[in-house]
């Protein structure tokens, strides 16, 4: 099962990792950026994993500079104070969701194969993709479609699902694909892709959970510590951006964000809409 960590280099780069620092990865996935940051700890070093995929924790690291917590890094600072790792010299994020969960069909994220209409990154969470296509309204559905997947025209995207359903349950990612395949001009890989990233961020509270995420860091760093995200689209972007300006206790290094090399996009197209940015607690 492969996956490559998106800008894996200059994440290694910007951590700016010392042999006995401690160290976050907030999105641990199959491992791949926090194998890098174990090869240049020493034996004094620590880094803490954060996920809640049960694919992660098949890919765990025996290795005692390691801890992981099956947890949303929105509980971040908790579960460092409980584990007495507070402060910290780096955290990272990567908040795109990981190449097994796009290709394994039963895990639900794509709209490519016939899967259950699930999109929960956490198993434990109760809502799933199709409850809220089953139970929310017209206007519910438009604001998750137009905030989340940025898509035009929501409401009679909304419209058509809530007509459908009516008729017969809409439960897989093929029942969703031909309800809505009408309203899927120009490039339809494109249309799709934001429909599923809509209803995902919705049931996962992506947004709100990285929000948390980048309050949090800014208590649990320690000065000249750095927090790294990168992102995939540009609502995650333009919150991290507008977060970076205006706080008082980070400083962003570049006011314009890392994106992947003609190379490794050539070698990853999953990295080609990444961004990176890097902010430095103030000392």
């Amino acid at each position: 099962m492969e996956h490559k960590p998106v800008l894996a280099k200059e994440v290694i780069e910007y951590m700016n990792i010392k042999p006995d620092g401690t160290y976050v990865d907030a999105t641990y996935g199959l491992g791949g950026h926090s194998r890098m940051i174990l090869e240049r700890l020493g034996q004094e070093g620590m880094l803490v994993a954060f996920d809640v995929s049960p694919i992660a924790e098949q890919h765990l690291f025996d290795d005692d500079r390691f801890t992981f917590v099956k947890s949303n890094f929105r509980y971040l600072k908790n579960w460092l104070d409980f584990l007495g790792l507070i402060p910290v010299d780096g955290i990272l994020a990567d908040l795109g969701v990981s190449s097994p969960q796009l290709d394994i069909a039963s895990q639900g994220f794509t709209y490519r194969t016939p899967a259950p209409l699930d999109l929960r990154m956490d198993k434990d969470l109760s809502v799933k993709a199709q409850d809220i296509i089953r139970k929310y309204s017209i206007d519910q559905l438009a604001e998750i479609l137009s905030e989340y997947g940025e898509l035009e025209p929501a409401k009679a995207i909304a419209t058509a699902i809530v007509e459908a359903r009516r008729k017969q349950p809409i439960v897989s990612s093929a029942d969703l694909v031909a309800v809505t395949k009408r309203f899927a001009r120009g490039n339809p890989n494109r249309f799709y892709s934001r429909l599923f990233q809509a209803l995902r961020i919705a049931v996962n509270d992506e947004l709100n959970a990285l929000r948390d995420l980048l309050k949090q860091s800014e208590e649990v760093l320690s000065p000249g510590g750095r927090l790294l995200i990168i992102t995939f689209h540009s609502l995650e972007d333009r919150i991290v951006k507008q977060f970076f300006a205006n706080s008082e206790k980070l400083k962003e290094l570049d006011e314009s964000p890392i994106i992947p090399t003609r190379e490794e996009i050539k070698n990853n197209r999953r990295a080609r809409s990444a961004k990176l940015r890097i902010a430095e607690k103030i000392k």
